[in-house]
């Protein structure tokens, strides 16, 4: 076969193989697909500003306030975003993640973040995002409340894990940690981060 005939040869190839998967794209149902639009939201998710996605005031251990904007079981665990809205200093102990990758970003006042070796200061705009299996720790420092947005991936156990943690009324104990966060995927590798 000569290169010109190899060429057209490809070419037609290639617009069946296009042609094919976009029919197949069309018409293919994926398996549990009744099951799977069960699970995910059937209309719009509006939130507005200042509110929580179940109209309820949610505190994390009594200081991290929560502000769940889209639910797991809005995106059949695909994705989990949820707000620490006026927070006050502070943050959970350093931990990682066995199955998600979680993203940040700073909407008021300064956060100080290190995940693995590495140490960031978020200020308002800025993002971050930490993989699955790397420690990592955050906490806030400034003087007037700060708000931070975040959204992990997939969903997992974590908004579970808020909302036994929004049932206790202070932190937890070192031992008490670890079970929490151990029983929803995650690992406590070291203590909140030290003021700055």
């Amino acid at each position: 076969m000569d290169r010109k005939q190899f060429i057209q040869f490809a070419s037609i190839g290639a617009a069946a193989v296009v042609t094919g998967g976009m029919a197949g794209c069309s018409s293919r149902v994926p398996a549990n697909s009744a099951s799977d639009i069960r699970r995910r939201a059937e209309k719009a998710v509006y939130v507005p500003n200042g509110a929580n996605r179940f109209q309820e005031q949610l505190m994390i251990w009594g200081i991290i306030p929560l502000q769940i904007k889209v639910s797991g079981k809005d995106t059949d665990g695909s994705i989990f975003v949820f707000e620490h809205a006026k927070m006050g200093k502070g943050g959970p102990p350093r931990h990682f993640h066995y199955d998600q990758d979680e993203w940040f970003y700073a909407l008021e006042g300064e956060f100080a973040f290190e995940v693995g070796d590495e140490k960031f200061v978020l200020k308002p705009g800025d993002s971050l995002f930490a993989p699955r299996m790397i420690p990592h720790v955050w906490a806030y420092f400034g003087d007037n409340p700060g708000t931070l947005l975040l959204a992990v991936q997939p969903a997992g156990s974590l908004e579970a894990f808020f909302m036994k943690s929004c049932g206790m009324n202070h932190p937890p104990t070192p031992e008490e940690a670890e079970d929490l966060f151990a029983a929803h995927g995650m690992k406590v590798v070291g203590p909140p981060l030290a003021e700055h």
